[in-house]
């Protein structure tokens, strides 16, 4: 059962039950014969912080504007303007899909790695909050190669 936390000054429900799940992860995994879940609001909103981020725009049917269009920088020169543009495309998208997310910091890094499957990549860096509760933080890693 749901309990709304009227106490703080930024109130949401937060959900007692062990047993209730918010949401899977992705990609889909087992645990125990079932879809792995995620448990708590964070964990949640740090898959769809990653899921937004690994898609194209244009690749979802039906929502041509979700996601963000990072394969796009992956064979420019890299230099300070393109990491401020990259780090303005994942704001701008976020704030348009995850506007309950506050966005701490976003670091962009190319592969150092020259040999294999990676030889163009980039690996980014973002560590966000929920807007509702800024003491809880969470960062992922997004590696885009080619």
């Amino acid at each position: 059962m749901a309990i709304v936390d009227k106490t703080s000054k930024n109130w949401y429900a937060v959900d007692t039950d062990d047993d209730i799940f918010i949401g899977i992860q992705l990609p889909f995994v087992m645990d125990n014969g079932q879809l792995a879940s995620t448990k708590t609001t964070l964990e949640a909103v740090k898959q769809n912080v990653l899921n937004l981020c690994n898609t194209e725009m244009g690749e979802r049917v039906m929502q041509p504007n979700l996601g963000v269009r990072l394969k796009r920088f992956l064979f420019e020169p890299f230099s300070e303007e393109i990491v401020i543009q990259i780090q303005n495309v994942i704001v701008e998208s976020m704030k348009y899909w995850l506007p309950f997310v506050k966005i701490n910091d976003i670091k962009v890094k190319m592969s150092d790695n020259d040999s294999g499957d990676f030889r163009n990549a980039m690996n980014i860096f973002v560590d966000f909050s929920l807007s509702k509760d800024p003491t809880t933080h969470e960062s992922v890693e997004i590696t885009v190669s080619s």
